[in-house]
């Protein structure tokens, strides 16, 4: 099935992120290493850069899946790392797709979306139903409310986690290798609908591997390895007169 552009947009657009000199470790291993970086409003950010390089832990501090050690995380003008922060409000302005697609197994695809609007949006269950066929359709699943993950691909199981993610009206999006988990043949439609959200001025944070989403989509490019930022650019620049010896290797052997 062809992903059709999305058609209801986020309320709320052009939020900027800010980490500022973020530091992350796991015991003795230091992950993140002094990151500083300006994620703007409205502009996709790709971060790419080798596997164990701390992309997605870098990605999951956005929303405190992950506590920085040291340094601060703004959403906004909100300061999320802070200790009084309202977490489960910060969580409702800022979307998750994962890696693997996160749904509930026994629920349909419109229950999965349906379940945080009413628990947590604290929207009727007709009201959390109708927004949850709209964002189905919107990503191209219209007719494929009531099947349950083992009834779908791959790709659709991953349309189900972005229009859930969606349908929450988020400001900010982040996508953590939404992709790597994909048949090759089932990457275009996810990558498709992620185009569609850029060109509306969402602000999306994107963890991947797909060098060409990130040279079509992006408004920069950032490149992380061994937990510390090496370089940022816009993909212009980044792809075609990288820098740094490190990011000069790293394309040649991926791109």
């Amino acid at each position: 099935m062809t992903a059709q552009t999305t058609s209801q947009a986020p309320a709320t657009h052009g939020t900027p992120v800010t980490f500022d000199h973020v530091n992350k470790r796991f015991g003795r291993t230091q992950v993140l290493h002094d990151i500083c970086l300006e994620v703007p409003g409205g502009q996709t950010t790709c971060i790419v850069g080798p596997s164990g390089s701390g992309k997605s832990t870098l990605l999951r501090c956005t929303n405190r899946l992950e506590e920085p050690d040291e340094g601060r995380v703004f959403l906004g003008d909100t300061d999320v790392t802070d200790g009084s922060a309202d977490i489960d409000a910060v969580r409702a302005r800022v979307g998750m797709v994962f890696q693997t697609f996160n749904l509930f197994p026994y629920r349909t695809a419109l229950d999965n979306i349906t379940l945080a609007l009413r628990r947590v949006r604290k929207l009727p269950a007709e009201e959390a139903a109708e927004r949850a066929r709209a964002q189905l359709a919107s990503v191209g699943l219209a007719g494929l409310e009531h099947r349950r993950p083992a009834q779908l691909s791959g790709g659709q199981q991953q349309r189900v986690a972005i229009a859930r993610a969606l349908a929450m009206e988020p400001e900010v999006m982040l996508f953590d290798e939404a992709t790597s988990a994909l048949d090759p043949e089932l990457v275009k439609g996810v990558l498709s609908i992620m185009r569609d959200l850029a060109g509306q001025g969402m602000t999306m944070i994107v963890v991947t591997h797909e060098m060409r989403f990130a040279q079509e989509a992006a408004g920069q490019v950032v490149f992380l390895d061994h937990g510390r930022l090496i370089e940022k650019a816009a993909p212009d620049k980044f792809f075609g007169a990288p820098e740094s010896p490190r990011l000069q290797a790293f394309l040649s052997a991926v791109t």
